[in-house]
């Protein structure tokens, strides 16, 4: 079983990873594009009056039904009395509407900002979003993952590269973007360049 598990895996990464080629990510000493978003509380999250406060750490994030992001968003939650301690923040995007996003938050018990990205706006800015194929679109769903029952019908099959974009003064400190989304950033990583 673990054998055939393993080979789903490897097909729906080699189909995934095809759709993101072309995906580059914004680099480091770029600007940031300003944004604005509803939270998980309703309050409205905004980049510049955020990082008037300090740095922000930003995480992209696929969705409440991804084991790697849930593991990840609470490794940043259990870590994030150390970044506070250095004068930043964190936000997480992600393009599942907000009833998914409660999901996640009860998954994670993050306490920082979650922003549903209505439109794929944000991902868009920071060039994470990728169409999800037709084929890694059906062999999801008999994993029972549907993406635009997840996401919503205006964000449909869309996801983020899991990147994580560390911004101050306006700029890209720090950037972690791997289309292969097992892997993620090290929180050691994000401390040692805030």
């Amino acid at each position: 079983m673990k054998k055939i598990t393993l080979i789903l895996s490897f097909l729906i990464l080699a189909f995934t990873v095809t759709a993101q080629a072309d995906l580059k990510g914004l680099s480091v000493d770029d600007k940031a594009p300003n944004f604005s978003a509803i939270d998980q509380n309703g309050k409205k999250f905004n980049l510049k009056s955020q990082l008037k406060k300090g740095a922000v750490v930003m995480v992209f994030y696929r969705g409440q039904w991804c084991p790697y992001c849930n593991k990840q968003l609470k490794q940043l939650e259990d870590s994030l009395y150390m970044i506070l301690a250095k004068g930043a923040s964190v936000v997480a995007i992600t393009p599942e509407k907000p009833a998914n996003v409660a999901k996640t938050i009860a998954k994670t018990k993050a306490t920082f900002p979650v922003l549903y990205d209505d439109g794929l706006k944000i991902m868009k800015k920071y060039d994470v979003a990728f169409k999800v194929d037709d084929n890694t679109i059906e062999r999801y769903k008999k994993f029972g993952v549907d993406f635009t029952e997840a996401n919503g019908a205006n964000n449909g099959a869309n996801l983020p590269v899991p990147a994580v974009y560390i911004v101050k003064d306006g700029k890209v400190i720090f950037r972690y973007f791997d289309v292969d989304y097992r892997k993620r950033a090290y929180i050691v990583d994000i401390l040692k360049h805030l």
